[in-house]
């Protein structure tokens, strides 16, 4: 067990600075004292840009971290060494990341089918063919140069915060982190065909909204 010598003092931090600091100073058996202030200069910002890529929202990704933080001190004897600390903080970040999720969509599940189906109607017409406004435009981009510019993410990033938290939270699973359906349905506890409703819709909503706001 560990005793705790100091006390905890967060500070608000952001991206490429290393302001935010934890002063907190622990014995583990009387044997080698550790300095979690390390953590906040060696981990802080990416942890933080690790949070704002899949929340979009600059205060709950404070908020997040700041709580992986919190629940890391309290987890240190469960740490053992088979990853390094940054993989072992990403994961206790991960968890949180998706009971936030989970917080977001409880309250769209019971109309999440017909919620999509309808919105799919926005782009199809009763036999399945595009409606001519809403038909896919060529990105025209050169090679991958222009999808790597941070204008293209940025609007990437405001067309997600339009869309239900849901949405976001699938769709940020299933393409940002790579997740399995089956996974995500377990972390998310909805169907795997809600699921693919989901994704169907928010491409679709991603595609018109990127479509309108930057070509």
């Amino acid at each position: 067990m560990y005793t705790i010598f100091g006390y905890i003092q967060f500070k608000s931090f952001s991206p490429g600075t290393e302001s935010a600091g934890v002063l907190l100073f622990l014995e583990m058996n009387n044997k080698e004292k550790l300095n979690a202030p390390m953590w906040v200069k060696n981990y802080a910002d990416f942890l933080y840009n690790f949070a704002l890529q899949r929340v979009n929202d600059e205060e709950q990704a404070h908020d997040l971290v700041q709580d992986t933080f919190l629940s890391a001190l309290e987890k240190m004897d469960t740490f053992e060494g088979n990853s390094s600390e940054l993989t072992w903080l990403r994961s206790i970040l991960r968890n949180k990341i998706i009971d936030f999720y989970r917080k977001k969509a409880s309250s769209r599940m019971v109309k999440i089918s017909q919620d999509a189906d309808e919105g799919v109607s926005d782009f199809f017409d009763e036999n399945g063919i595009w409606k001519e406004a809403h038909i896919p435009k060529p990105f025209a981009v050169e090679g991958h140069d222009r999808m790597n510019t941070k204008e293209f993410y940025s609007m990437l990033a405001a067309c997600m915060k339009k869309m239900p938290g849901l949405w976001t939270a699938v769709f940020t699973m299933k393409f940002m982190d790579e997740e399995k359906t089956e996974n995500i349905c377990k972390s998310l506890r909805i169907t795997a065909s809600n699921c693919w409703v989901v994704i169907h819709r928010a491409k679709l909503s991603l595609r018109e909204c990127i479509q309108r706001n930057w070509l």
